[in-house]
């Protein structure tokens, strides 16, 4: 099929296009032009390059005619924010498209009442970010249910892969907190550190879009998780990061006024998003319909990641 993806040199995009590509696609990107995929991969020799201004265009209003004219069979959009944005692309894609497939986020759900939390669970999102998603999946939903717009919504969790600092056992992004598990020195967590997060592969997301893809009769009119078969607490993580260093994980445990207070804003901010949401998602749904295999657990993800930073010495351990 003709396959058009915006934002296709993410996270996601690196893995997603090598597949699409090996599968006979035919492949075209609608980027900036700014950036390069994450990894390597000869496969990108194969795709048609489009620099278009997403922003730009929508004020225009020449961005959804420009998808269009480019004859898509399925579209993938992985960077759209708010529903005026998926809004001025369904309706030119509207009779002109067999497929639309979003990347949407766990952090549609807000905190979660019963866990693992499935895709029937009401949506109590906070934030802006969960607040717009949630709103793009109701849009899209009501679209596919109700009118016939064939779009399916895969939201993934923390994803993670080789390239780039995963999420880490204190909820935010600073690759040194893997540096003192790593030498066996203090690490401070909040509360009793019993707060979830849920990591995925990049991979294991690209894969999902593929199954969605390939189970098109299935997938059109849902949404799916698409994370590692099994959150982890934040204490369970940081012991299972030292002890691939052979250390013992030396953790200290104080409440959340504390902690904040220890760590720049900046990391206060992305830990109080991460622990206030606690992620823990099922995957039973998209096993199910799309038959969704993960190849990495929530571990196996994050130490691919650590590796890659000590093999580019971006972290010393």
């Amino acid at each position: 099929m003709r396959v058009v993806i915006i934002g296709v040199t993410g996270h996601v995009g690196t893995y997603l296009v090598p597949r699409l590509v090996e599968a006979g696609h035919e492949v075209i990107e609608i980027s900036r032009g700014l950036r390069e995929p994450y990894q390597p991969n000869a496969a990108w020799q194969h795709v048609q390059q489009i620099k278009l201004d997403r922003e730009a265009g929508e004020k225009a209003g020449t961005f959804g005619p420009a998808v269009r004219d480019l004859q898509p069979d399925v579209v993938i959009d992985m960077i759209c924010f708010t529903v005026s944005s998926v809004q001025h692309l369904v309706e030119a894609l509207r009779g002109h498209v067999q497929h639309f497939l979003h990347c949407g986020t766990i952090w549609i759900y807000g905190p979660s009442a019963q866990v693992p939390t499935t895709e029937e669970q009401p949506r109590r999102p906070f934030g802006d970010y969960g607040i717009q998603k949630a709103a793009i999946e109701t849009y899209l939903l009501n679209e596919a249910r109700r009118n016939g717009f064939p779009a399916t919504l895969l939201h993934p969790g923390h994803i993670v892969g080789p390239g780039w600092e995963p999420l880490n056992p204190a909820g935010h992004f600073n690759p040194q907190v893997f540096a003192q598990l790593a030498q066996g020195l203090e690490v401070t967590l909040p509360n009793l550190g019993m707060e979830t997060v849920h990591h995925v592969h990049a991979d294991d997301v690209a894969q999902s879009f593929m199954q969605a893809i390939a189970n098109r009769s299935m997938s059109v009119g849902e949404s799916f998780h698409v994370v590692s078969p099994a959150a982890v607490t934040l204490r369970g993580y940081a012991e299972a990061v030292a002890g691939w260093f052979n250390q013992p994980a030396r953790l200290r445990f104080v409440p959340w006024e504390e902690f904040r207070t220890i760590v720049s804003p900046q990391e206060a901010s992305a830990t109080w998003d991460h622990i206030a949401h606690s992620p823990n998602c099922s995957i039973a749904k998209a096993q199910r319909l799309l038959d969704f295999r993960p190849r990495y657990s929530s571990l196996q993800a994050v130490y691919e990641s650590v590796n890659w930073l000590i093999e580019h010495e971006v972290l010393a351990v």
